[in-house]
């Protein structure tokens, strides 16, 4: 079965619109008690196909559970590199970390054993007709990196700066506009 057909499946199952919204105006987070509706700015829309290959190259549904396994394997194989969607990335990890943090660090753990299919020199129409075993042993690395805890707290750190970083900014601006 190629990567496009696991994708269309994957889709299905995860009640996603067609090609994972690439062609959609806007996507939407969901969250236990609420969703938040987000632009799906052309650098997401051009790349969400990766993420979403992410999800079927290591069978993770869409639950928060599933994408702090793959932020955790974004982060690791470098994904933080391609701005904007590697903040998107960034503070998936952070929040993820807040309530799957065994799954970030499996994620994480796994990813330095590949390279990451955003910087693959390979064009969408190749990957899609590829088969899930075809993409996993061009992403595989020769030489895996090494885990590093010193890495992880230190991507840890940063992913939950990201996450917290805006609450922390609204905090400090009412202090200052709104004083006791």
């Amino acid at each position: 079965m190629t990567v496009a057909q696991k994708l269309d499946r994957f889709y299905t199952e995860n009640n996603l619109a067609e090609k994972g919204g690439e062609n959609e105006d806007f996507f939407s987070l969901q969250f236990k008690y609420f969703s938040l509706k987000l632009p799906n700015s052309d650098f997401r829309k051009k790349v969400i196909y990766i993420h979403d290959i992410q999800h079927v190259l290591f069978d993770c549904d869409t639950t928060w559970k599933g994408e702090a396994y793959i932020a955790g394997w974004e982060i690791a194989t470098g994904m933080w590199k391609h701005f904007p969607i590697g903040i998107m990335s960034i503070w998936a990890m952070g929040f993820s970390f807040l309530i799957h943090p065994k799954e970030v660090i499996k994620g994480y753990k796994k990813g330095l054993k590949y390279h990451g299919l955003i910087d693959q020199n390979i064009s969408k129409e190749s990957i899609m007709n590829l088969s899930l075993d075809e993409v996993n042993e061009l992403l595989l690395k020769n030489n895996p990196s090494n885990f590093s805890k010193t890495k992880l707290i230190i991507w840890l750190t940063i992913a939950l700066l990201f996450f917290f970083g805006p609450f922390m900014l609204l905090i400090a601006l009412s202090t200052i506009y709104f004083p006791y």
